[in-house]
């Protein structure tokens, strides 16, 4: 019986995490997916949030993904996200000045371009500040 996973998490700007791991969950599309050895194939979008990566001494490592696909195969996990920052780069003055700005160009409603984009990054911010504050609760 298979008793870990290759987790590799990767953005079109660099490999974010590439190791073995004994569960992953992460923010699937319709909802949240927990991921083990031995999963049946899966391809699904996922949506902005937490990657949370149990390694195989127990310890969990945190990747914030801005969406992407998730790629499940019999040996191994492939995060292929639209942006990937490891959970101590997150920075959560940044996210809270991103969700502020985002919240404002809703507000100003100028147009369906702004207000599309500025949705979008409104739910990458929360995602981020979110994913600070389940860093903390593990400290």
């Amino acid at each position: 019986m298979v008793t870990t996973l290759n987790v590799d998490v990767v953005s079109a700007e660099q490999e974010v995490f590439s190791g073995e791991a004994t569960f992953v969950a992460l923010p699937g599309e319709s909802g949240e997916l927990g991921i083990m050895p031995g999963h049946t194939p899966l391809i699904t979008r996922i949506k902005p949030g937490a990657v949370r990566i149990t390694l195989v001494d127990g310890s969990q490592e945190l990747v914030f993904v801005a969406g992407g696909v998730l790629e499940v195969q019999p040996k191994g996990v492939t995060v292929l996200a639209d942006t990937a920052i490891r959970g101590e780069d997150l920075d959560e003055a940044r996210a809270l000045e991103a969700k502020a700005r985002a919240e404002a160009i809703i507000t100003e409603n100028k147009s369906d371009i702004d207000y599309a984009r500025a949705q979008s990054e409104l739910s990458v911010a929360v995602a981020q500040i979110a994913a600070l504050s389940q860093m903390s609760k593990k400290h």
